[in-house]
């Protein structure tokens, strides 16, 4: 018998709302294992999507905010925040400017602190940031705090812009004024800002999949503008659009998921773990969702739980695996469960994308363990695939200094330093041999 289209549309219209938002949420994951490793400096818009800046931060002050920009990065990408907020401040402190000061406005705004993000762009402003992105901060800000009206007027008073024309889209869109929102959308597209037309490419795009079944309920709308808004990092205001749906809809799993992630990365764990056991409880076999909800028992300090649904989402096949996996150990270490860290570790190394960090956490957890000889064998690993990270030297000499060759183990130290002298624990191996 063929399925009603009223009842097919919404079906149809469900599944790929979930194709897109996993696919999404896996590109976003796979970005952690490359972000320490890019030599560009990635500087974030002022909504917060990475771009890839000029030369910046001089060559004096440069290495030291490179490494905090490029650690804050890595920390917000896996939805930490506020250890991405604390690396961004340092790497103000450390001759950042504009890159730092833009990231750390992001990471203010992610996390609530409307006082330090107002302090922030005062900072900008005095940097010679651009008066447009200034407008789209303040007018960013006014919006999260529920003040649309000096929102609006804010952006209808200023000079015609991309940031202009974002932002009153931004305001259209939570208002339901959706005509009014794809006309902004529209004007960003034909903007010279880059970033924002491929933000303003990913909210239109919302509205183009729900064209295609334009029987679908309204829920089903606000579903898809909610996930484009978590793409683009507006998730503070895909949160309210939400809870309409799953206020209503209460067996809708892709928004229970969609409204789980964004409460996981505006740091409000214990709302996350609500939501995604809901989405648990429709769908109990979903990789996806074991995943995030391991995470989020994570951050409530959960350890047995998240450890329990880490593992079922390597088991049942999570994809990308090294993230779940990489996830599972840094759990597992919080645990005391140092071997099952280990196994994990062990497991990344033996595939092709492994990154140094991998092999450091096999390096440390097998020392742990007093496994020396594997240490010592992930460490030469490690120096022949990165033989220009001082990291990789260090690892080397520490493993070296653990199977009683001292005398190598002091050169690969003394060779990490001289490829980055910021290696404290090699100085403090070399002091005490």
């Amino acid at each position: 018998m063929k399925l009603p289209f009223r009842f097919a549309a919404p079906i149809v219209l469900a599944f790929l709302c979930a194709t897109a938002l996993f696919a999404f949420l896996w590109w976003q994951l796979a970005q952690s294992t490359d972000l320490l490793h890019t030599e560009p400096i990635t500087t974030e818009t002022p909504t917060g999507v990475p771009a890839i800046a000029g030369n910046n931060i001089t060559a004096a002050t440069g290495n030291k905010a490179l490494v905090h920009l490029r650690q804050g990065d890595l920390l917000a990408v896996r939805g930490d925040w506020a250890g991405a907020q604390a690396e961004y401040v340092l790497a103000v402190e450390e001759g950042g400017d504009l890159p730092a000061l833009r990231k750390l406005a992001q990471a203010q705004l992610q996390r609530r602190d409307m006082d330090g993000v107002k302090n922030t762009i005062r900072k900008m402003r005095n940097a010679g940031a651009r008066q447009q992105d200034i407008l789209l901060l303040e007018s960013t800000v006014d919006l999260r705090t529920g003040e649309l009206v000096r929102a609006r007027k804010r952006l209808q008073d200023a000079e015609d812009s991309p940031q202009k024309h974002y932002g009153l889209a931004l305001i259209n869109l939570v208002q339901g004024n959706h005509d009014a929102t794809k006309q902004d959308l529209a004007l960003v597209i034909n903007g010279w800002e880059p970033v924002l037309r491929s933000n303003a490419r990913t909210l239109l795009a919302a509205y183009d999949e729900y064209a295609l079944f334009d029987q679908s309920p309204q829920e089903h709308l606000i579903t898809l503008l909610a996930r484009a808004l978590a793409q683009v990092q507006e998730c503070e205001l895909a949160l309210p659009l939400l809870h309409q749906v799953t206020s209503q809809e209460q067996d809708y799993r892709d928004a229970w998921i969609v409204q789980g992630y964004c409460e996981l990365t505006t740091e409000r764990p214990a709302q996350a773990v609500v939501s995604l056991e809901q989405a648990y409880a429709i769908d109990p076999q979903k990789p996806e969702i074991q995943y995030f909800l391991g995470r989020a028992y994570a951050d409530t300090g959960e350890t047995e739980n998240a450890l329990i649904f880490l593992e079922y989402a390597v088991a049942n096949g999570f994809e990308p695996q090294a993230d779940a996996r990489r996830e599972l150990a840094r759990e597992a270490l919080r645990g005391n469960r140092t071997a099952l860290a280990s196994l994990q570790y062990a497991a990344l190394v033996q595939e092709e994308d492994a990154n140094l960090e991998d092999f450091e956490g096999l390096v440390e957890t097998s020392l742990v363990l007093e496994e020396n000889e594997r240490a010592e064998m992930a460490a030469r690993e490690a120096v022949k695939r990165w033989p220009e990270r001082g990291l990789a030297h260090k690892l080397l000499g520490k493993a070296l200094l653990h199977t009683q060759k001292t005398t190598e183990g002091i050169a690969e130290l003394q060779r990490a330093l001289e490829l980055d002298p910021f290696l404290t624990e090699a100085s403090e191996l070399l002091k005490n041999h």
